[in-house]
């Protein structure tokens, strides 16, 4: 816990404006893919088929929609930051997998490749200065 208390002050010490931005631009893009996954679960089927012989297939095509959906939305506003990272995680692992395991896509990669680093990034760094959880945290 002292670690995270740590990193927070950091975080707030170093907060700008264009870190926020990216947040809630991460947040936005989980946000989209989330609704273009409800929209189109062929789509996403079709995604999952290099992975197809392996337990839980169909729990992670239930998973990775609400999870992009949800998770984007807790992430634009800065609340529950790094819980709602530590959800997209497995699934942008899975994506930078099944990259190459399936059909290789450069650009589907390098775009999987970046979320993931921002995402990490975001895990240690946290919400920021100008999110809901700095708010809340301040009203106690």
């Amino acid at each position: 816990m002292g670690t995270i208390k740590s990193l927070n002050k950091w975080a707030n010490a170093h907060t700008y404006y264009p870190l926020d931005i990216l947040r809630i631009g991460l947040g936005v893009f989980l946000f989209i893919k989330g609704i273009n996954f409800m929209a189109d679960a062929a789509m996403l089927m079709e995604l999952f088929k290099p992975l197809q012989g392996y337990a839980g297939g169909m729990l992670a095509v239930h998973y990775v929609a609400p999870a992009h959906f949800i998770g984007g939305l807790l992430i634009a506003f800065g609340l529950l930051t790094r819980w709602a990272v530590i959800a997209q995680l497995p699934i942008l692992i899975g994506a930078v997998l099944i990259n190459f395991l399936g059909e290789m896509n450069t650009m589907n990669l390098i775009l999987a490749l970046v979320v993931l680093f921002i995402c990490i990034f975001f895990l240690f760094y946290g919400s920021g200065k100008h999110s809901v959880d700095k708010y809340l945290k301040m009203q106690q």
